[in-house]
């Protein structure tokens, strides 16, 4: 599977507070690079200029309707007839196809704390998602299906940069899995900013779970 010629791509920054989206075309492309024209502000309709080394997310969609992302960053520009800017393409082994529901749930270790009237908990994730979360219990706690809670995600990106999402929270169900008790929650007040940096987190870490499952060299 390649990125043909004429494909629309659409670029968000990552690893910034902004959000931004950006639309441009495929028109070259050679190994590993791809040429496309200057992308257009999907918000305020004005060109952008994007700066070498700016790295980004980048989603399309096939001629049968299926969605793909990979991370992508400027490696540098071409003049031309139609100036065009450069971006490196990974293998087509590593594009990650983009599931068909609302948000995308990657089983992953992250610390959270839950915080239920005087009561505070210090957990871990058996798999977050940018619309909830099941967590690990570890003993007895105090709140039931159905309670509202406050949580503090840590998210530690592979840059080493790290985000702390604040938000309020609905427990959904605790129940028990493979000898341990899990319980669901459903994040309810998280600002647009907030979900983008979990969705981005959890594209990084599916990222790198696609190659730990298809490189056995991979660490």
């Amino acid at each position: 599977m390649e990125i043909k010629i004429g494909t629309q791509l659409q670029l968000e920054p990552t690893y910034t507070e902004k959000m931004e989206r950006f639309n441009c075309k495929v028109l070259e492309q050679e190994e590993h690079i791809l040429y496309i024209d200057y992308p257009v502000n999907m918000a305020t309709k004005k060109t952008a200029f994007l700066i070498d080394g700016s790295e980004f997310r980048a989603t399309f969609r096939t001629e049968t309707n299926q969605s793909f992302a990979f991370n992508t960053e400027v490696i540098g520009r071409k003049a031309g007839t139609i100036p065009m800017i450069m971006l490196h393409c990974p293998k087509p082994e590593e594009f990650i196809k983009i599931q068909r529901r609302e948000y995308v749930r990657v089983e992953t270790p992250v610390d959270v704390a839950v915080q239920f009237q005087n009561y505070k908990y210090q957990l871990v994730t058996a798999d977050i998602s940018a619309g909830g979360l099941a967590l690990t219990l570890k003993g007895e706690v105090a709140f039931n299906e159905g309670d509202e809670v406050d949580l503090t995600i840590v998210l530690p990106f592979a840059n080493s940069d790290v985000k702390y999402i604040m938000t309020a929270a609905t427990v959904v169900r605790i129940f028990e899995k493979d000898h341990k008790r899990i319980v669901t929650i459903q994040l309810t007040d998280t600002d647009d900013v907030d979900q983008q940096h979990i969705v981005r987190f959890c594209f990084e870490r599916q990222l790198v779970n696609h190659r730990k499952e298809t490189d056995p060299f991979y660490s």
